[in-house]
């Protein structure tokens, strides 16, 4: 079965090229699908787990060519045909430096051609990071479009405590002692007034180049009012049921994380995905930092109803698509691409891909399907 417009259909798929159409053509090969749902390929915001690649353990590096080809593999095996890498570009030295980012956009930039998802960036710019602005301003030139996300983990640590359990985890990723580290946040603290004239120069530069802004970690309403008037029209990540409640009122995406529904609630006390979910103060789920996360949260959320699996999957494709301002994915409609992926749901509670394709290529088989690769894809029968 074929997820179509949000209904289930045994209608077959056609391909042609890159899209989907109205037929695939007299004679054209057909891929029997029977037994598997057929669904439209994962969008994916925010994902961060490529460091893991990078970085597996503290000061243990990898080279960034081998990461990406690697995390590329991850991606379609999960399900996922576009994917916005989050890269942090902090005041911090080591993983999220200034040079890290660099070093991984400019090798990102030679090795998109070549991968199997369509992989773009998600510039997270911690907003104490002053003397890396520039830097970042320029990468929001580039092509396609990169997503903007503000973030602000500094304020936190100096006045909040609230990420004070992380300041060992912080040091040993920016390969320095904890006092080092300390030391150094005192240092880009005292810089704190100059921080609001920054945010201003970031999403004004933002507004110019029309590139989608987002503001992580609200913690009220106020910050959404304040962000929103920047141009950030989606939240991701707020912290309370207030932020998230503020956005939705004014009919605004709100994002949060896949590995919240999939673990029964977030790592870190923040917001419960799922309760957000209930009361439909969460339109957008990503992978965080676990790329096998949007589809079982998905299949989690639906609790083994196809009906329930219908109304979820648009907070994995369609509305991740759209804050994106993606407009040829996340459903299976005609002219659209055709990003889609074949699951084996017989263990609802387990779903596997079977294959994903992206741009009308199989790019992913878990298991031999006969003639590969092929232009028309009939859908599946229950």
């Amino acid at each position: 079965m074929a997820l179509i417009d949000g209904r289930w259909s045994d209608a077959p798929l056609a391909i042609a090229g890159a899209t989907l159409a109205p037929d695939g053509g007299a004679g054209a090969p057909a891929l029997d699908a029977s037994g598997l749902l057929i669904l439209p390929g994962i969008v994916d915001l925010h994902g961060d787990a490529f460091e893991r690649h990078i970085m597996p353990r503290p000061g243990v590096r990898f080279d960034t060519k081998l990461a990406l080809r690697d995390t590329d593999r991850q991606l379609v095996a999960n399900g996922i045909t576009t994917a916005f890498h989050g890269v942090t570009i902090s005041w911090e030295p080591g993983l999220r430096s200034l040079d890290a980012a660099r070093a991984f956009v400019s090798m990102l930039i030679d090795l998109r051609g070549s991968l199997s998802c369509d992989t773009r960036l998600h510039l997270r710019w911690e907003t104490f990071a002053l003397d890396e602005a520039a830097q970042v301003i320029r990468w929001l030139e580039l092509s396609p479009s990169p997503i903007l996300a503000l973030n602000d983990h500094t304020t936190g640590s100096v006045l909040k405590g609230s990420i004070a359990r992380k300041i060992g985890q912080m040091a040993e990723r920016s390969s320095l002692s904890r006092e080092g580290y300390m030391a150094l946040l005192d240092h880009v603290w005292s810089r704190r007034d100059e921080v609001p004239m920054a945010i201003e120069a970031m999403t004004a530069a933002a507004r110019a180049h029309g590139n989608v802004l987002l503001a992580h970690d609200e913690a009220s309403p106020e910050e959404r009012l304040r962000f929103r008037a920047l141009g950030a029209v989606s939240s991701e990540f707020p912290l309370t049921l207030q932020t998230a409640e503020a956005a939705r009122a004014a009919g605004e995406d709100v994002i949060l994380g896949a590995p919240n529904v999939v673990r029964g609630g977030s790592h870190n006390g923040a917001l419960d995905a799922t309760d957000a979910i209930r009361r439909d103060l969460c339109t957008v789920l990503t992978s965080d930092y676990h790329y096998p996360s949007p589809l079982h949260a998905a299949f989690k959320l639906a609790d083994g109803a196809p009906d329930r699996l219908a109304a979820i999957w648009p907070l994995v494709s369609g509305n991740p698509s759209r804050v994106a301002r993606l407009r040829d994915r996340g459903s299976l409609g005609e002219g659209h691409r055709a990003d889609l992926i074949l699951v084996d749901a017989g263990d609802m509670a387990h779903p596997q891909v079977v294959a994903t394709m992206v741009a009308g290529k199989i790019v992913y088989a878990s298991r031999a399907i006969d003639r590969l690769p092929v232009p028309t894809l009939a859908s599946a029968a229950e």
